[in-house]
């Protein structure tokens, strides 16, 4: 016993002093005592750079931190009174079950009704505008002064009105995104290609200045509409209210009202379009230029309910996109963008032999038409080429005569005109139109002939098909970064020409259209009935999204904001990805009204964090228009909603505290409607009409009871918030905001610190979108709180990109019970700094200096602050709060050690969750030219410059149409270069989430790594979402174990998938109407002589020219 006794004394002195260690050996013990230490380092050797951690000693901090914390938060929160209050009222309360299917059904009726005064608004329009030129008589020599919005209020040297300008008084307005208009009247845009004074142009403007009457009446029926105009045939844009309009950088106004969405769906039909390209070795150069420049004019004609495939042609047929062979797809503006990327890399070759490429063109119609796909209405071939010169009399009759179902439309490409009559001859055989192309300054005019000619059976027939097109960005409001009202959808209609003389030639006159600010229309779904996950949603009939709060349309490329090139053909499955059978956008999309139950994933916190929640989806059709409304309630938070009652006076005075807000984006009352409201916030509308001073304000009478209720029933929170400030033992230090928030949108803010001293200066400031109420969603701390039980503190620290600063968010859920049935009715909360926490932690996780080690196994004293170990405060997504390191706050804990994290996985104390993101940007590389070209020849670079200089020379003198010299007041650069180098595309992205599992408390192991082993010990911090986690620190094992990160990887197909993914047609649900065909149609208006025949003395001719060219 003695000798066993000698053995622990002498073992504690060796721990003390560092573990295993060398001595000599004396007395009589010697034999007994070299064998235990024989076998002690041999111990030694194989755990070198283990040690231990007591368990204990973690689990002792982190309660006692656990502690510090709750009683920080919850004092300086005032949670427990704020609970209390709502308890005390429990009795006085009516609790509801929210019927998501009466509710959807109700902001669907709203909705419609809606868009019904829009559509109302518009057939006036329609009216008016083709009674005005019933009765204007067309005028050569007209002459009037109408006002040019790029024009007006500017001078000439001599301080002179500039010719269609003058003065054009503006005001702000708020109802315009506080843009400068003027309500009196509208004015004309013309674009730069287009000459202000042309006839067209002048007649045009004098005959739609009588729209200016209807414009205003309109404006007064329904005070909610914003831009009304009318689009003419002729290039011109009649806008209301009138405004400045500015041009780019160059000067130049690209804007050509003809080439939007909502005047080429209004002017025709759905449409199946086959562009068939010469690639010959006759249109190279410049000729090649104007042909792209010719294709992507057509592609930006053709819109959603359009569908297209692109054909190039010269010894052979080949597919622009081999993906795509042998069928149409929908010209979404996504494939319209993949095309024009696969049109600029196209190279010429070879010699042009159209009729087999025309025989695919046919084909590919037919087959769709055959198989039901495609639009099923108007079928058209686009043949551009430099000259046609072989017999396509035989095709014709094979594939198209005498029906001539397919309409076919040539561009002759370049200043030759040899091929111009048979080119011709094509094109007024086929029901199509023969255009000229010299130069790139004639393309967009040229192109826009054929919608002309699609539209003549709508015009004949006078059908007033009304149009509504899918979200897209408005470009004025975009331009001049009012970016409240960014998306938009249109209502549109297309005005023809009544006069009995020009009947069968079926004249469109323009389109007359408004717009819809999608953020209004969703105004409708009112966000305090959804509860704090739930949402409303709008599709198209293609499946496309108007609204929804995960659509993002925009990308920032280095401090600018752009448009996403895809932006407005995101599908419903891309967001909404989890209904993988897309039942829900199935139904939908045909227009069915329903409901459908899914688990799902929910991305929190832009993407860092995830929770599980159950979704209620309910959908309906809204009436006259191709659009579906969606509504999601989540279980556990959105099924009950309770009432409260107090009277006016009580609530009033409450509801005028000065830490009081209510949310700003919510209607409350609606100001939008008398302009003397509409300077007025939600909060100061509300008060003029409870007090009577407003009692035509047009009010939510159940959103005001309840916010009433909630002011009265918070408004002790002041009084304690305010107490804590005036405390004579002060404050704790870092505490410096105290929120609360409740279902009605209504908000309470304590300031504990000045903002000089404040280290989040902007968190709950009006820039501070994600933590206020919104039209989409609640704060991310409401949302947050009610991940854990009301009353249990969840904590966390905001997002680096938030520049919030080194801050801490602690928020707790407040609930209402009555029976069995409890909603949330608020959260409340309190933000510190970083700082003051960890203070207290490296107080609480140190052993004192004179802690007795007699019988410690393991490091003694053990301390956070100490070189032996690492110690983190993390939250239960794996983010690291306090950390030695100070720059490791904020970060993801398997960035900094992947072999814990590892662990921590396999232990199933964390679970790796998969996210995906169907909108995300990738980088893609471009191709780069080699470089060992240059030292070929010295001369090499000084040719390459010769040749830039000649062909932008050449480039110039196409694009230089001498007419356009009296005809244009602004020039600009033809083209502009991009540089390569790596630029963004859209790509779908995986990411993972990490997220604890509440029910492991505690646990530690020891991880080997090579040479050396770590200890690591974590422990749940009671009552609270974070872990203590401490770490030997003197084993590296990120080569055994690399760090985890949360970076986004590009989700990449190959090839035969990735074809498969492009040729999958989803279903849709196609537009009603259909024009195609209509007998009276005047089909000798093809651009060319009343009647042409093809000439075989011509045709020889071509072929000799032809040949002697090749």
């Amino acid at each position: 016993m003695g000798a066993a006794e000698g053995m622990k004394r002498w073992g504690r002195e060796q721990h003390r002093s560092g573990g295993c260690t060398r001595g000599r050996l004396t007395g009589g013990g010697g034999r007994v005592m070299l064998l235990w230490i024989i076998l002690y380092s041999s111990h030694c050797l194989g755990v070198y750079g283990q040690m231990s951690i007591p368990p204990e000693i973690v689990q002792k901090w982190a309660v006692s931190f656990g502690k510090q914390l709750n009683a920080l938060s919850t004092r300086y929160s005032g949670a427990k009174l704020l609970q209390k209050k709502y308890k005390d009222v429990e009795g006085t309360v009516k609790m509801e079950e929210v019927d998501g299917e009466e509710l959807v059904k109700q902001f669907g009726e709203e909705m419609e009704e809606m868009l019904g005064r829009k559509m109302k608004s518009v057939k006036r329009l329609a009216e008016a505008a083709e009674d005005a030129d019933l009765y204007h008589d067309y005028n050569d020599t007209l002459e009037f002064e109408y006002y040019n919005s790029m024009l007006i209020n500017k001078v000439d040297e001599d301080g002179n009105p500039l010719p269609l300008g003058g003065d054009f008084p503006l005001e702000q307005n708020e109802h315009f995104s506080k843009l400068p208009v003027n309500v009196q009247t509208s004015n004309i845009q013309v674009p730069t290609n287009v000459y202000n004074r042309d006839p067209d142009i002048v007649n045009g403007a004098y005959m739609s200045e009588a729209l200016d009457d209807v414009f205003i009446d309109n404006f007064q029926k329904d005070p909610t509409l914003t831009w009304q105009y009318f689009g003419s045939a002729s290039g011109f844009f009649r806008l209301y209210p009138g405004i400045q309009w500015i041009p780019d950088d160059n000067g130049v106004v690209t804007f050509d009202c003809r080439n939007r969405n909502w005047y080429i769906q209004a002017a025709t039909s759905p449409k199946d379009v086959v562009i068939v390209v010469d690639v010959s070795g006759s249109m190279k150069g410049l000729r090649l230029t104007i042909a792209k420049h010719t294709i992507n004019t057509i592609l930006d004609t053709l819109g959603e309910n359009d569908f297209v495939n692109i054909i190039a042609y010269s010894d052979y047929v080949r597919y622009v996109e081999p993906c795509f062979k042998g069928m149409l797809v929908q010209a979404d503006l996504d494939n319209r963008e993949h095309f024009k990327i696969l049109v600029d890399e196209l190279h010429v070759k070879g010699e042009g032999k159209v009729t087999k490429a025309m025989k695919e063109s046919f084909k590919i119609l037919n087959e769709a038409t055959a198989m039901g796909q495609g639009s099923l209405c108007n079928q058209a071939i686009m043949l551009i080429t430099d000259g046609a010169m072989e017999n396509f009399e035989d095709v014709f009759e094979e594939f198209n005569w005498p029906e001539k179902r397919v309409r076919v439309f040539t561009y002759l490409i370049g200043r030759e005109i040899t091929f111009a009559e048979n080119t011709k001859w094509i094109a007024c055989n086929n029901k199509g139109y023969y255009t000229h192309v010299s130069t790139l300054a004639d393309v967009q005019e040229n192109v826009m002939e054929y919608l002309h000619v699609l539209s003549r059976p709508m015009v004949i027939n006078h059908d007033h098909d009304i149009i509504w097109t899918e979200a897209y960005m408005d470009s004025v409001l975009f331009n001049t970064q009012a970016q409240s009202l960014l998306l938009m959808t249109s209502v549109a209609m297309p005005v023809f020409s009544k006069k009995k003389e020009t009947l069968s030639h079926g004249i469109l006159l323009g389109v007359v259209g408004t717009d819809v600010a999608l953020k209004e229309l969703m105004r409708l779904a009112l966000r305090y009935k959804l509860g704090i996950h739930g949402y409303a949603y709008l599709i198209t009939n293609n499946g496309y999204i108007l609204s929804h709060p995960d659509l993002r349309p925009l990308y920032k490329e280095g401090k600018k904001l752009k448009l996403k090139p895809n932006y407005n053909s995101v599908d419903l499955s891309e967001v909404e990805w989890q209904d993988t059978d897309e039942l829900l956008r199935t139904s939908m999309v045909k227009g069915e009204t329903g409901t459908l139950t899914l688990d799902v994933r929910v991305s929190v916190d832009k993407g860092l964090r995830v929770m599980f929640v159950r979704n209620n989806y309910y959908y309906t059709v809204i009436n006259e228009t191709p659009f579906s409304l969606g509504i999601v309630l989540t279980e556990g938070y959105g099924k009950y909603m309770f009432l409260g009652n107090v009277s006016i006076e009580e609530g009033l005075h409450d509801l005028n505290g000065p830490d009081l807000t209510i949310s700003n984006e919510w209607t409350y009352c609606e100001t939008d409607i008398d302009p003397a409201h509409r300077k007025l916030t939600q909060l100061q509308a509300v008060l003029l009409y409870l007090t009577g001073k407003e009692p035509d304000l047009e009010c939510d009478s159940q959103l005001l009871s309840q916010t009433l209720f909630d002011a009265v029933v918070t408004a002790p929170m002041e009084a304690y918030w305010t107490a804590l400030m005036l405390n004579a033992s002060g404050l704790d230090k870092g505490v410096e905001t105290a929120f609360l928030g409740t279902r009605s949108g209504l908000m309470r803010v304590q300031r504990y610190t000045g903002i000089e001293n404040r280290v989040s200066k902007s968190f709950l400031t009006s820039s501070d979108k994600e933590n206020l109420f919104t039209l989409d969603l609640f704060p991310l701390w409401y949302r947050r709180a009610a991940e854990n039980p009301a009353g249990q503190f969840l904590y966390y620290m905001p997002r680096e990109d938030s520049r919030a600063g080194r801050i801490v968010i602690a928020t707790t859920a407040v609930t209402v019970s009555v029976g069995k049935k409890t909603a949330i009715a608020g959260a409340v909360g309190v933000q510190m700094t970083l700082d003051s926490l960890e203070a207290r932690f490296w107080a609480i996780a140190a052993q004192p200096n004179d802690t007795d080690c007699s019988d410690a196994d393991g490091i003694c004293p053990l301390r956070c602050d100490g070189v032996d170990i690492q110690c983190y405060v993390i939250d239960n997504n794996g983010f690291v709060l306090i950390s030695k390191q100070s720059n490791d706050a904020g970060r993801f804990l398997g960035e900094l050690d992947g072999s814990v994290m590892t662990m921590l996985i396999r232990m199933g104390m964390f679970k790796r969750v998969s996210l995906f993101d169907y909108q995300a940007m990738c980088k893609m590389h471009t191709h780069s030219v080699s470089s060992g070209r240059q030292f070929i020849s010295p001369l090499y670079g000084l040719a390459s410059a010769l040749k830039w200089f000649l062909s932008n020379f050449l480039l110039f003198l196409l694009e230089f149409n001498i007419c356009s010299l009296s005809h244009t007041e602004h020039f600009a650069e033809a083209s502009v270069h991009k540089k390569k180098g790596e630029i963004l595309q859209p790509c779908e992205t995986e990411y993972p989430s990490f997220v604890y599992e509440p029910s492991v408390k505690e646990t530690n192991s020891i991880i080997k790594c090579g040479r050396c082993q770590k200890m690591f010990v974590v422990q749940q911090i009671p009552d609270t979402n974070l872990l203590m986690l401490v770490v030997q620190a003197d084993c590296d094992c990120s080569k055994q174990y690399p760090s985890i990160t949360l970076a986004r990887q590009e989700v990449k197909y190959i090839s035969s998938s990735k074809c498969d993914r492009m040729r999958s047609q989803k279903i849709r649900r196609r537009p009603e109407s259909c024009h195609a065909y209509h007998p009276q149609e005047n089909a000798n208006d093809c651009g060319g002589a009343s009647a042409v025949s093809p000439s075989a003395l011509l045709f020889l001719f071509c072929l000799v020219t032809w040949t002697l060219a090749s």
